[in-house]
């Protein structure tokens, strides 16, 4: 039951950081020595590596984008915290249903930015041939199946002594 419960925990500490760093870096787009993300627009200036960043636009979709992403990490930490405490105060027998909601909300919330994200990119960058998604708009969509899986784990989870 140990090993589980630490599977368990590893498994949703995996999810937290793959939603903080698909929200927080700056690498959704990629084209032609710009990046995009849900923040910032940054350009590489020169042959001194550096980059120049601004503000991303005001866009409804975006600011969604960016409030669901937010969400995510929210019930994914909330969940956390709740497995902790029902780990506790759950009686022999109990399921872990709230928590188990709670990490699917996550997962769901993860699931509309980046599918909002995928559908409306297009109106938020000029048209170029060379675009490719980035490593934090792959790991968002990484952290929806896995905090999927991990609220499911949670409800079908029975507390043992």
């Amino acid at each position: 039951m140990l090993l589980l419960l630490l599977g368990i925990i590893v498994l949703h500490v995996s999810v937290l950081v793959l939603l903080f760093v698909s929200t927080i870096v700056s690498q959704w787009l990629i084209w032609d020595g710009h990046t995009s993300a849900l923040w910032q627009n940054c350009t590489l200036q020169g042959s001194l590596s550096s980059f120049q960043c601004a503000k991303t636009s005001a866009d409804e979709w975006l600011q969604g984008v960016q409030a669901l992403m937010i969400l995510s990490i929210i019930f994914s930490v909330l969940s956390l915290f709740l497995f902790f405490c029902q780990l506790f105060t759950l009686t022999k027998g109990g399921r872990f249903y709230l928590t188990g909601i709670f990490q699917i909300l996550a997962g769901l919330c993860v699931m509309s930015g980046a599918t909002i994200f995928t559908a409306r990119h297009t109106d938020w960058h000029p048209p170029v041939d060379s675009i490719s998604f980035g490593f934090s708009y792959i790991l968002a969509w990484v952290a929806f199946p896995l905090a999927v899986i991990s609220g499911v784990i949670y409800i079908i989870l029975r507390k043992r002594e």
